[in-house]
């Protein structure tokens, strides 16, 4: 089998052998490579100490080298050279207590996750494969090296990262691995947030997000999101569903594009539904306000998940908003649309319109027609209230404060509110977006509150 080295990493490799090291790519590019996709990295493997890689290349990076890791500099792009080692003693779940270096590839490829991840290769040797990787790779299988339950005691998030590869890959979990995955998921309290966010993205964006059940099933979200097992054991006894909430959610999320804000938002959209659920006289659950609590409850979830400010605040305000209505978008239900455009942000609207789609795809047949056709109006009225230019923000006004100063409104809270009412009135009525027709209600308000 042959893999395609890039020229600097295949240079790094010969620059070791050539000094009577052994050198191998390693890992996720090797498994990339032969499942024909494109590697994001390099990874390079060596029987070289750090100190030896150093003193053979002029520009190297101390990356870690207590774990015998060196980056090595070529053309500004970086390739991480690690000493073959083994690890110490595992006593919380996340890392060795040390590590010790060895001239054995084989007890190097040991330490590794999965079978799939333990292959190495280079261009004098060709594959090196010793725990089964390529017939792995060939029977789509997600499989530990060694002992599941030693692999995930040295470090729980592989639990997720197995889950993770099954939604990159499309494979299976192995069911020795699934069922150590379940006697073992509670470790994953120990992995930090920050971990665990990395993964539940890169499974979120990948082709089959809906592997997220697997980590339902093996009690993993229990951990780190139990607010997503409660929506899983949540029904929907309304004309509207005929999924549960939790499954609602997995088929909302299967639709959407996989855009990270996106799939954030459809994971989190229902959030509050099992808090908010009630049931009527007539046996049908309704779930008021639940995009308002959800939220409220999705900030939170995101914080503990150390999302930034950004997606967090795009995420809660989609989420805020995605149970409006619009039921007359081209007709004088207009000025909805633009009150929503401003309340959203005029960037996020279109991704409002997306989700309110992916909400809808993964809801029953009761009046689909209906809230696609207006979900299409309300697209149309977007694009033209866009392509007419008319006012949405307060930037967009054709009046401002310093003018209105200069009309002898001189308080700052005053002109505040009087901005903020003559946006009110332009965005019902665009047409009063003129600097004379503002000033005129601009000094009528102004009358009124003295």
């Amino acid at each position: 089998m042959h893999i395609s080295i890039p020229k600097h990493a295949s240079d790094i490799i010969k620059t070791l052998s050539s000094h009577g090291y052994e050198a191998f790519v390693v890992g996720g590019c090797v498994r990339d490579s032969i499942l024909g996709k494109e590697p994001a990295d390099w990874d390079i493997t060596t029987s070289a100490l750090p100190e030896q890689v150093k003193a053979l290349f002029p520009r190297t990076i101390d990356t870690g080298l207590k774990h015998g890791t060196v980056t090595i500099m070529m053309d500004k792009i970086g390739y991480e050279v690690t000493t073959y080692r083994i690890d110490g003693t595992y006593e919380d779940h996340r890392r060795p207590n040390d590590v010790t270096f060895t001239s054995s590839l084989r007890e190097d490829l040991m330490r590794r996750d999965f079978t799939i991840n333990a292959m190495a290769y280079n261009e004098e040797k060709g594959l090196v494969d010793l725990f089964g990787g390529i017939q792995d790779l060939n029977d789509r299988i997600i499989r530990c090296v060694g002992n599941p339950t030693e692999r995930f005691d040295e470090d729980a998030l592989r639990m997720f990262r197995a889950v993770r590869f099954a939604g990159q890959l499309n494979f299976n979990i192995e069911k020795e691995t699934l069922a150590a995955i379940e006697a073992q998921h509670a470790f994953l309290k120990d992995v930090s947030a920050e971990r665990i966010q990395i993964e539940l993205l890169k499974l979120l964006i990948s082709g089959h997000p809906e592997m997220i059940r697997a980590a339902y099933e093996t009690g993993l979200t229990s951990v780190f999101l139990p607010e997503f097992d409660r929506m899983m054991e949540t029904p929907q006894n309304n004309p509207h569903h005929i999924y549960s909430v939790g499954d609602h959610t997995i088929h909302a999320v299967e639709t959407i594009a996989p855009n990270p804000i996106l799939r954030l938002t459809m994971l989190l959209h229902d959030i509050a539904k099992p808090e908010t659920r009630s049931t009527d006289e007539n046996g049908i659950d309704h779930f008021y306000n639940h995009n308002e609590a959800g939220a409220v409850l999705s900030k939170t979830i995101l914080r503990r998940l150390k999302f930034d400010n950004q997606t967090t605040q795009m995420v809660t305000t989609l989420i805020a908003h995605h149970d409006i209505r619009f039921n007359d978008a081209l007709g004088t239900g207009r000025k909805h649309v633009r009150r929503v455009i401003h309340s959203v942000g005029e960037n996020l609207f279109p991704y409002l319109l997306d989700v309110m789609e992916a909400d809808i795809s993964a809801q029953s047949d009761f009046m689909r027609l209906k809230k696609l056709t207006a979900l299409k109006e309300t697209r149309q009225a977007y694009h033209e209230i866009l392509a007419a230019n008319d006012c949405l923000t307060l930037k967009d006004l054709k009046i401002n404060g310093n003018q209105l100063k200069a009309l002898g409104i001189s308080e700052g809270k005053i002109i505040g509110a009087i901005l903020n009412a003559l946006l009110l009135q332009v965005l019902n009525n665009p047409e009063l977006n003129d600097y004379e027709k503002l000033k005129e209600l601009a000094l009528k308000i102004y009358q009124e509150v003295q």
